[in-house]
């Protein structure tokens, strides 16, 4: 392995793999004092109740890297440079304060076309990646932001450049195209002092991550599995008297106790508050016969978002029949936009085929018609017909891509919001969906 004056001695990283003479069902150590994070008890025995395999995460890993470098080389990219800490964790498989190093950037990852990864940590977190094979070189020295470095930004912008600048010379000869997905601007200029060119990689990483490998898949199966595991503790605490952030802190708990991660928003309103959309679980008080409605927006078990919607009422009553009529819309309008999804389909064309939105509804709709999801909610985005010609971009739907089919309903002055939403999988013939938890039959009875 190739040293440089930033590199960390590789002995003090590596964990010999004949120390550990049993493994986990997705191939990790089962050492019970291990760094590495992952699935709980509660998890991997829910999963085998219900008859899930568990990822290969060797085979993942790698399948992941693959990706990578298949893009960089179709582009005749020198390499990519990343600082996304969703990015990392795809590449790499590494986790690290994930939620601090989005705002405060203190991680980097480059990986050259050829496959050889060098990880730049947090001070002092080398063992964090040390049962990574992937992981070529790890080195630290990856901030270059004010809080970190003060007046001295750009001279720590400027060492790290410098490293740069010589991964490329020993890894790509005289091609200075490097991909980035983002940087900060004292980072960019002395990259282009150095003459690199800079290219945006946020096209690279998104098309590697759409096509999602089979142990990706299974990931993700488990990740929906524990979610909806979850969501039915949830249910159990909504009542008369309990606070939104009562019935929210549920989705919170239950996650991290089968060993997800984080959850990316706080979108949970009950009664007027339902609508408009988008406002975040709060103190306030519900009551029998409020709507409630919520979006997961989780990062669950191996970091696999799993992002569903759905309504409920607080108490054993009726929906009021403005609630079911809301209600019904948003199901035929999801029921209906699954039905389109298959291999081939074009991006704009699900918005030309998709189910309209009675008028009245069309104000207040939900930014797309479907998005790609991931280890976050991910390309493509596929919009509505009213905003294709501001935002919208052609492509065509394939085999791997997991997308989500949303709707909220809830027109301008009205008092309840409806939303739904399901998570799927592009199949050869079609599409699976993968969120099973049901839907509720006393808003479509008559």
């Amino acid at each position: 392995m190739m040293t440089s004056p930033f590199s960390i001695p590789a002995p003090a990283r590596r964990i010999d793999p004949n120390r550990h003479s049993s493994l986990k069902p997705d191939g990790s150590p089962d050492d019970n004092d291990r760094t590495e994070i992952g699935p709980t008890p509660l998890a991997f025995a829910e999963w085998a109740e219900l008859g899930l395999q568990a990822p290969d995460l060797l085979s993942m890993r790698g399948y992941r890297l693959q990706r990578i470098c298949q893009q960089l080389v179709a582009r005749d990219l020198a390499g990519i440079l990343l600082f996304d800490p969703l990015n990392i964790r795809y590449a790499t498989d590494t986790t690290n304060m994930q939620l601090w190093t989005t705002h405060n950037p203190a991680r980097a990852c480059f990986i050259a076309a050829s496959g050889y990864v060098v990880l730049w940590d947090f001070h002092g977190c080398d063992h964090l990646s040390a049962h990574l094979p992937l992981v070529n070189e790890l080195r630290s020295g990856a901030s270059f932001f004010y809080f970190e470095t003060g007046d001295r930004t750009e001279q720590h912008a400027r060492r790290f450049a410098a490293q740069l600048d010589q991964l490329l010379r020993e890894h790509a000869g005289s091609n200075r195209r490097l991909a980035v997905d983002r940087i900060e601007v004292a980072g960019l200029r002395a990259l282009d002092k150095l003459a690199v060119q800079v290219i945006n990689g946020q096209e690279v990483t998104e098309l590697a991550r759409v096509i999602k490998g089979p142990d990706e898949i299974l990931a993700m199966r488990c990740a929906v599995a524990s979610c909806e595991a979850t969501i039915v503790e949830m249910r159990g605490t909504l009542r008369a008297g309990a606070t939104e952030n009562d019935v929210w802190a549920a989705l919170h708990a239950g996650n991290i106790r089968r060993g997800g991660e984080w959850i990316e928003t706080r979108i949970l309103s009950s009664g007027p508050r339902t609508n408009p959309w988008y406002q975040e679980s709060g103190p306030r008080v519900i009551g029998d016969g409020d709507l409630l409605s919520f979006d997961t927006d989780l990062i669950g078990v191996y970091g696999m978002c799993v992002d569903m919607s759905r309504s409920w009422i607080c108490g054993d009553l009726e929906p009021t029949p403005e609630q079911k009529r809301l209600y019904r819309i948003a199901h035929e309008h999801i029921s209906y936009n699954t039905g389109l999804v298959r291999p081939g389909m074009g991006f704009t064309e699900l918005t030309r085929l998709g189910h309209r939105l009675p008028e009245s509804c069309r104000a207040q709709r939900y930014g797309v018609m479907f998005h790609g999801v991931g280890l976050c909610d991910e390309y493509p985005c596929i919009r509505y017909p009213e905003d294709v010609d501001s935002y919208g971009y052609e492509g065509v739907l394939e085999p791997g891509m997991a997308l989500c089919v949303e709707a909220y309903i809830g027109e301008v002055g009205g008092r309840d919001g409806i939303k739904l939403e399901n998570q799927l999988l592009v199949t050869e013939t079609g599409c699976e969906v993968l969120t099973r938890y049901p839907f509720e039959e006393s808003f479509l009875r008559d």
